[in-house]
């Protein structure tokens, strides 16, 4: 920047510099002019005088062009910390040129250094690590995200000082890299990273860290899911299978035929079942707008939903419905119908004969809660953060006993999101569970009926150790 300053003042004395050829006819003029005179003076008789001003030209002029070359070579040696030379003259402009193309040169040079810096800013920011190798896998380069992940400091050092796995080491030794490797980095506990060499050329190869976490529980998730589907199915079906073969290649009796019949029916009902809720989640997973915010009457929803599975209890069980309060809810009726649904039919299914199942729903300070008991086997406390995974059972065997295809909570739990709800569960082993659905007051619709403030005041849920009368099984114990 010093010999850009400097050769700007040079450009204000001197003038625009002239072309090469203009330098040359005024060096040759200069020594012309020189050898002019001397030979003048040398006509005139007097030689001595005549050698000496064409000895003292040509020196000056030799002692002038070296002066000017050893400050041009003094300068050259460390260009950008001197100031360039002033100049008159020829090297006058041969310094204002240079001056010129100095002043382009750190024009180019702060618009590279710019440019490179918002590339580093943008490659700091990407969620991959990015390493750069020599041919002797030395790092050269790494942006922020790779330093953080894996320790690296510096340059000049084997990657295998930051990264020292064993999977990454034969990895990086076996010379294979049409592959990823995949393994967990001690400073990202509980995350899996995918780590990938590109070769870009005979000189350099690039290192990629992706975090794969998610991508791997998704993957994980389709497998269970596929297997857990494969596995839902295949039991309907062997025993749909074996009746028919039995009664394509036996006799039976009437009454047997029947029966075989029936536990067709029955299976093929359950496959049915299967996947219906299938395409219910399937919907609920990938529909994006948000839920309709129609009005929608609790009331009479829980009496149509609760006539409905009466067929299911078949006369079984006590049914109940609580009402505290006529406000209604926004959203979608076939969502929240579906929701109450699969809530009453786990009840069903989980409840043992004579029990009893209560529906309710009433509002307290704004938030509308809509919940199912029953006095059925309950569920321990170890189960309850998974209950609404998908085809997760506490008990297989009950469940595949009674028709259960172990998607109803999953369900429950994508309409309590799509509706800004939460679901609550409460449960005792032998005393029974309780399932809620706190809805916000953004979803209450108070505009169907006047809601009954005595009734609200005068129901609320009992606690699960009194609905039998019996006590709490940990106070039991």
């Amino acid at each position: 920047m010093a010999g850009v300053t400097a050769s700007c003042h040079n450009d204000r004395t001197s003038g625009p510099a002239p072309p090469a050829a203009l330098i040359l006819l005024r060096t040759l003029l200069f020594t012309g002019a020189i050898l002019l005179v001397a030979a003048v003076i040398a006509a005139l008789q007097a030689t001595a005088l005549a050698v000496a001003v064409l000895v003292v030209g040509l020196v000056g002029m030799l002692v002038y062009h070296a002066f000017y070359l050893q400050r041009l070579h003094h300068w050259a040696g460390l260009p950008r910390q001197r100031d360039l030379p002033y100049g008159f003259g020829s090297w006058g402009h041969t310094f204002d040129r240079l001056g010129r193309h100095a002043r382009e040169d750190q024009v180019e040079r702060d618009e590279a250094a710019a440019e490179r810096e918002r590339i580093d800013a943008a490659v700091d920011l990407l969620p991959d690590g990015l390493v750069v190798l020599d041919r002797f896998d030395h790092v050269q380069w790494s942006n922020r995200t790779a330093q953080d992940l894996h320790g690296i400091f510096g340059t000049r050092r084997p990657i295998d000082h930051f990264v020292r796995q064993p999977e990454f080491l034969a990895y990086l030794h076996e010379g294979d890299f049409s592959r990823p490797v995949t393994m967990s980095l001690p400073n990202a506990p509980g995350r899996r990273f995918s780590l990938k060499i590109v070769p870009t050329d005979d000189a350099y190869r690039l290192l990629i860290t992706r975090d794969v976490t998610e991508s791997t529980r998704v993957e994980q998730m389709r497998r269970d899911f596929v297997a857990n589907v494969s596995h839902e199915i295949r039991t309907p079906l062997t025993v749909v299978a074996g009746f028919v073969e039995t009664l394509l290649e036996m006799e039976l009796p009437a009454d047997e035929r029947r029966r075989c019949l029936e536990t067709v029916r029955r299976q093929t009902g359950t496959m049915q079942r299967l996947v219906e809720d299938l395409l219910t989640l399937a919907t609920l997973e990938a529909t994006t707008l948000p839920p309709e915010t129609e009005p929608v009457p609790v009331e009479p929803l829980l009496q149509a939903v609760l006539a409905d599975v009466r067929a299911l209890s078949d006369g079984r069980h006590l049914l109940a419905l609580e009402i505290a309060s006529h406000a209604g809810l926004r959203g979608s009726m076939t969502e929240l119908d579906s929701a109450v649904r699969n809530l009453l039919t786990n009840a069903i299914r989980y409840t043992p004969d004579g029990g009893t199942i209560t529906v309710g729903w009433r509002v307290i300070d704004g938030e509308g809660i809509l919940s199912v008991q029953d006095t059925g086997i309950g569920i321990a406390a170890e189960h309850l953060p998974r209950l609404t995974e998908r085809f997760y059972r506490v008990d297989r065997g009950r469940s595949r006993d009674t028709g259960g295809t172990g998607l109803g909570l999953a369900i429950v739990k994508h309409v309590a999101q799509r509706h800004n709800a939460r679901l609550d569960v409460e449960s005792r082993i032998g005393v029974g569970s309780l399932f809620s659905l706190h809805f916000p007051p953004s979803r209450i619709s108070t505009g169907t009926r006047p809601r009954l403030a005595e009734a609200a005041d005068e129901w609320a849920a009992p606690p699960l150790e009194d609905r039998r009368g019996a006590p709490d099984a940990s106070k039991a114990a």
